[in-house]
């Protein structure tokens, strides 16, 4: 269906790249369809937020510009109205995706956790060997990530090197800068 699509997309060659942009959140939708995401509370209220905030701000905004555009006279050279094209569709993509989001998100219950052991919304304390400085990070989902706040995604090297671990084990771990090494001091919610 995805690729009968982009077809139709390509043909006008003035399309491509809009075809390409198109074609990438196409497969982002697909690839996500079936994948069940955990999220904190916190995280699922900030989604919904997100999603309220296009529908009720970002497309009336998009649906006034086109309007305006198109009050402008001839479409086929009016650069201003391909322009909010183009923003209404990556608007409805990403309105489409978060949706597809938060269908299959799930809320993770915080009293079910083990504080024994490094696992998704841990909070763990660790001491960095290379330069001896203690981090603490919150072990999150992609969509939750930040690190500015302490959040790391679930799928980084640092926190899959930590998944499954106890309080006092070191951890090596490789990264693009090389191997690090941390050690576990604490565990927590």
């Amino acid at each position: 269906m995805f690729h009968k699509i982009l077809r139709l997309l390509i043909r006008d060659s003035d399309c491509v790249v809009r075809a390409a942009i198109l074609g990438f959140w196409l497969f982002l939708l697909y690839y996500m369809a079936n994948e069940i995401i955990y999220l904190t509370a916190e995280g699922m209220q900030k989604l919904k937020d997100e999603l309220n905030h296009m529908r009720s701000v970002e497309r009336p905004a998009i649906s006034a510009a086109i309007a305006e555009a198109r009050d402008k006279g001839d479409l086929s050279e009016n650069a201003e109205y391909d322009a909010a094209r183009e923003a209404q569709g990556l608007l409805e993509m990403r309105i489409a995706k978060l949706e597809q989001t938060l269908t299959n998100a799930r809320i993770i219950d915080e009293s079910k956790i083990d504080k024994s052991k490094v696992q998704i919304l841990s909070k763990v304390t660790l001491l960095n060997h290379n330069n001896k400085k203690q981090v603490t990070y919150t072990i999150v989902s992609e969509n939750e990530a930040n690190l500015r706040e302490g959040k790391l995604a679930i799928g980084t090297p640092i926190a899959k090197a930590l998944l499954g671990k106890k309080k006092g084990e070191i951890v090596e771990v490789t990264v693009p800068a090389g191997v690090l090494k941390f050690e576990i001091l604490d565990i927590n919610i």
